[in-house]
Order: structure tokens, then C-alpha cells, then sequence
């Protein structure tokens, strides 16, 4: 494996400390606060070691409650709710100097038969025809002050091709809609639970960012203060992310400092793997500078 990559399963290789409680090492991605993504991959990974390898996780419901420290590791506590015929329930929470700063609860299903649908994947040019970041992000980050041009050219585990390019300090208003292919930069193990785990981290990237292409905003601008409140996902089939995966999403609405987007993602032959929702916030520091607010 690349040995970027190589820390990115090292980091959701969970550490057991003791029966049902495990800890995780941080990713410093030049923010000081974690990336969402980790902790959701981590607490995945947390609770799927509590469940027999035969049932595997369908969906995941998080809450963020505090920023998390990128310079300090992450406890995982692990509750077996319920074990039942079919399906199995955890809660998990992820804790920081002895508080919690995220809860999720998440299932695991045996897997059956049953009634099958989907919807249609976007009509997008496949990734052979389209830039990576790679190439794209030494132009972009031209704008951008030295620290912020460090944090976007920073080497990457996960490659991505973006289909839609937005200016990261003025991009142009538009439909709330967003589509990026993407996949690991060298090929994985053939693990199941792990392309999971992987699969929640990166569900994280660039999703609530959607609610802000109607306003012309970007968390590259100074002025925003942007941060995941909650977050959902749904496996609706197994993973493997050693090809090209499209990553759909969009924001049916924003308000009330808070936008909210949908995801979905797809294999290149057109399946639906796994459904994906967030509300996040998105206030301007207009709006809180002189508030005793913690967002």
C-alpha cells in the first residue's frame, strides 16, 4: 500500500484497551480540530469488532457534540444494545479528556433476500475523462493565504475527480448539487469491515459543503465558520472501494444558520452502495462574532 494510505487503515485499526472499550490515534490534516470522517470510521470500526464477522453494518446515526483534539487519541466505549435474530445494535461513544465529543448509535444485519430497487445514477463523464485534485488543487490554492495553501496541497490517502470546479475564495453561485468520483490511492485488503470503515470516513468529504454553492460560500473564506452537527449513513450493499465510486449529493434546503445534504453513492456500473444525510452549520462570523456562542 501507499504509506499514506497505509496510515488511513492504521488509523481505523482500533487498539482494544479493554472488553468494549478501544482507542484510536487522530489524523492532523493541518486543522486543529478532527475530521469528522475519522471519528466516524473509528467508531465503525469500534463497534464492529463487538459483532460476529457474519453480520455486517447497514447503517450508522451520529451525533457531534464537541470539537476533538487532532493532537490527542480517541476512546471508543461500545454498548451491546441487542443481539437479535437477524440484527445486531451498538451505541458508541468516542471521548476526549474524559468528555464525550460523539454518539452514534449502529446496526449490523445478517445478510438475506428480499425486494431490490434503486434509483438511477447522474448522467456524469466517467473519471478517466476528468482532472484529479491533484492536478486541479496548485491552481486553486494560488488564492489562498500560505497556511490554507499548505492545508489543500496536503498529500491525500483518497483521490478524488471532481466533475463540478468551484473557486475556493469566490466560487459562483449555483444548484446545490455535487458530484465527485473517488477511490483509495493504492488498493486495499480484502476486507469487508475495513472498506466500511473507509467508506465512513470519506462520506464526510465535501458533504455539507453542498449547501453552500447556492451562496456562493466556501469554507475556504474567512468569514465562514462551518461544522457537522449530525450525521447518517446507510450500507445498502458490500463495498469495494478498489474502483472508482461516485459520491452524488445535494441540499434540498439551508436556514436557520444550518444547511442540510444528501448523499448518494455509486459504484461505476450504476449500484447504489450507500445513502448518506448531514446537517451541518453554516454560519458567517458576522453572525456570532459577538455572541458567547460555541458552534
Amino acid at each position: 500500500m501507499n504509506s499514506i494510505l497505509d496510515q488511513l487503515v492504521s488509523l481505523l485499526s482500533m487498539e482494544t484497551i479493554e472488553e468494549n472499550l478501544f482507542r484510536g490515534s487522530s489524523q492532523e490534516l493541518g486543522f486543529r480540530q478532527l475530521f469528522g470522517g475519522q471519528v466516524l470510521g473509528q467508531a465503525l470500526s469500534a463497534a464492529s469488532q463487538t459483532v460476529d464477522e457474519s453480520r455486517q453494518a447497514n447503517s450508522l446515526h451520529g451525533y457531534f457534540l464537541r470539537a476533538g483534539d487532532a493532537r490527542k487519541p480517541v476512546v471508543y466505549q461500545v454498548e451491546r444494545i441487542r443481539d437479535g435474530g437477524t440484527f445486531s445494535t451498538r451505541r458508541v461513544t468516542a471521548i476526549q479528556g474524559g468528555q464525550p465529543i460523539f454518539t452514534c448509535s449502529a446496526s449490523f444485519h445478517q445478510s438475506e433476500e428480499g425486494f431490490r430497487h434503486q434509483t438511477a445514477m447522474p448522467d456524469v463523464p466517467p473519471p478517466e475523462d476528468l482532472l484529479s485534485e491533484e492536478m486541479i488543487s496548485p491552481y486553486l490554492a494560488q488564492a489562498l493565504t500560505p497556511e490554507n495553501r499548505e492545508k489543500m496541497l496536503r498529500a491525500k490517502a483518497i483521490e478524488t475527480r471532481p466533475v463540478q470546479t468551484l473557486d475556493p475564495l469566490h466560487p459562483e453561485a449555483g444548484e446545490p448539487v455535487k458530484h465527485i468520483w473517488f477511490k483509495p490511492c493504492a488498493p486495499l485488503p480484502k476486507s469487508p469491515t475495513l472498506h466500511k470503515n473507509l467508506l465512513a470516513y470519506v462520506s464526510d468529504f465535501s458533504l455539507l459543503t453542498t449547501s453552500l454553492i447556492p451562496h456562493g460560500a466556501s469554507i475556504w473564506q474567512p468569514h465562514m465558520q462551518v461544522a457537522s452537527l449530525d450525521h447518517s449513513i446507510w450500507f445498502h450493499e458490500q463495498v469495494c472501494l478498489d474502483d472508482w465510486l461516485l459520491y452524488a449529493s445535494d441540499s434540498p434546503w439551508a436556514g436557520n444558520a444550518r444547511g442540510f445534504s444528501r448523499g448518494s453513492i455509486y459504484t461505476r456500473n450504476g449500484q447504489l452502495v450507500a445513502s448518506v444525510a448531514q446537517e451541518g452549520l453554516i454560519r458567517t462570523r458576522g453572525d456570532w462574532q459577538h455572541k458567547n456562542i460555541l458552534g
